[in-house]
């Protein structure tokens, strides 16, 4: 729901990202991380994808492909990404499983960490930057506070 009371098909935020091969993504994505196309948009010619929203259970995505005139570029080879797009789970083993089987690269292996989340990092065939937790404990401020200074050490 909206601020002003207006039904939305949306959360207050999604994000919005730009794919070299949008159609290609969507099948990726939908094969990875379970989500579901809706409301795909093409241009006129149909060569393109202008919008598409893939919904993840409470949650939509934004995507189309790279449109160059209008200053729209997917991520380029090897550039660092400012951003990692999270999946919270409630069965984070099964969900990372079958998104390395699909062809996610795994950057930071799924693994318990202090902050009491499973978690780990993914890169998908298109650029990004995926991470993917499920809580698993609670650990007190002081329990935080001892495992952020020895990760921090380790680095």
């Amino acid at each position: 729901m909206s601020d002003n009371g207006a039904e939305s098909r949306f959360p207050r935020l999604t994000p919005y990202i730009v794919t070299k091969d949008a159609a290609a993504a969507i099948a990726f994505y939908e094969k990875a991380f379970g989500a579901v196309a809706r409301d795909i948009a093409k241009t006129p010619d149909g060569s393109k994808i202008m919008n598409a929203q893939l919904v993840f259970g409470n949650s939509v995505l934004m995507l189309n492909d790279e449109f160059p005139e209008y200053g729209a570029f997917g991520p380029q080879p090897d550039a660092p990404l400012p951003i990692t797009i999270h999946i919270d789970s409630q069965n984070v083993d099964a969900e990372w499983e079958r998104a390395v089987a699909a062809g996610c690269e795994v950057t930071m292996p799924l693994a318990d960490m202090f902050w009491g989340d499973r978690y780990g990092q993914l890169r998908c065939p298109f650029g990004y930057r995926w991470s993917m937790g499920q809580k698993v404990a609670s650990p007190s401020d002081e329990e935080m506070m001892e495992g952020a200074r020895k990760a921090m050490e380790e680095n």
